[in-house]
């Protein structure tokens, strides 16, 4: 099972943390970087500057939002930071949340499902270089073709519902999940599986996960995990999946809408070792080792940042126990 790694782009953390954290798994051989985007960097300048300041980790920029930018502006932005940084360069798609894509960005979150299926279609013609002009219900492009050297690159998927499960199953080379236990990771295993064999694939996407790590965390580490969590329990799919785990109360608590700092004074500290690689080395082998059964072919791993500058400690005794 392979182990990538995730900027994690911690809020309590000043921004160039992430840097750090980039730099830290170049310099331990881990294979891929994961960009995101929240709050802080362009995912495709934060990118460029992480190609120059490392020497081998290939990049994956994103989950990026379709509702916020284009199949042609995804595919530019992956080109440029091939072409400026010399490295592998892959695209991640996803739906993101309503604050972002209709409060922050003031654009229609509509039809996610649908738009991720139109986005990868025209986006996986654009980076092999072709002449697109397609015509959807919410994403088009017509006459365009990258100017800069092409880039035929897996394309990824962010996925949880059923429909966005079927969008990846058509259209992904890869789905991600982000933040899930073992069981809820099993049933949309299966339902890829299912989908993709209806959609008349050869061969199942691949299925990665982001999960949150640290090795022996301190306190200071607790708290950020724990601070990372509480939009969640309150969200549609994700309450579920915690109800199930055996955090009804705190969930039911979430759902009355108290201030976010109220919700994370009630959360216990085993809810983010439900949906994480938390504890000592012994205990993280034992969780890997469920996510694989469960069906994950890629854990990315989130480091805690507090109290493990840059991640540093969490990634070097991951590298290690994968070796």
């Amino acid at each position: 099972m392979k182990l990538s790694v995730v900027t994690p782009l911690w809020q309590d953390r000043p921004p160039a943390d992430n840097l750090d954290v980039a730099v830290n798994a170049d310099r331990l051989g881990y294979p891929e970087l994961w960009v995101g985007e929240m709050a802080t960097y362009d995912a495709f300048a934060f990118a460029t500057a992480v190609g120059n300041l490392t020497k081998q980790i290939a990049l994956t920029i994103g989950p990026l939002a379709v509702s916020v930018r284009t199949p042609m502006t995804i595919a530019m932005g992956v080109a440029s930071v091939a072409a400026l940084t010399g490295r592998t360069t892959n695209a991640a798609l996803g739906a993101s949340s309503n604050v972002v894509v209709e409060q922050w960005h003031g654009k229609e979150r509509l039809r996610t499902a649908r738009h991720l299926d139109e986005t990868a279609h025209i986006l996986r013609g654009l980076l092999a270089g072709n002449k697109v002009d397609y015509s959807g219900e919410l994403a088009s492009c017509n006459g365009y073709h990258l100017r800069l050297e092409p880039s035929p690159t897996p394309i990824t998927i962010a996925a949880f519902g059923p429909a966005a499960v079927r969008a990846a199953a058509r259209r992904a080379d890869r789905m991600l999940l982000n933040t899930l236990t073992p069981e809820s990771l099993g049933r949309l295993r299966n339902q890829l599986d299912v989908e993709a064999t209806k959609a008349g694939r050869e061969s199942t996407p691949s299925l990665a996960v982001w999960l949150t790590c640290a090795v022996d965390p301190d306190p200071t580490a607790t708290r950020q995990m724990l601070q990372a969590l509480v939009g969640y329990l309150s969200a549609p799919g994700y309450s579920d999946m915690f109800i199930e785990a055996g955090f009804s109360d705190v969930v039911e608590f979430a759902r009355t809408r108290p201030h976010p700092r109220e919700v994370l004074a009630a959360m216990p500290e085993e809810l983010i070792s439900a949906t994480g690689l938390i504890g000592d080395i012994v205990h993280i082998a034992g969780r890997l080792d469920a996510y694989r059964v469960a069906g994950a072919d890629e854990i990315c791993l989130v480091p805690a940042t507090a109290g493990d500058p840059g991640g540093m400690r969490t990634l070097e005794a991951m590298q290690h126990l994968i070796r």
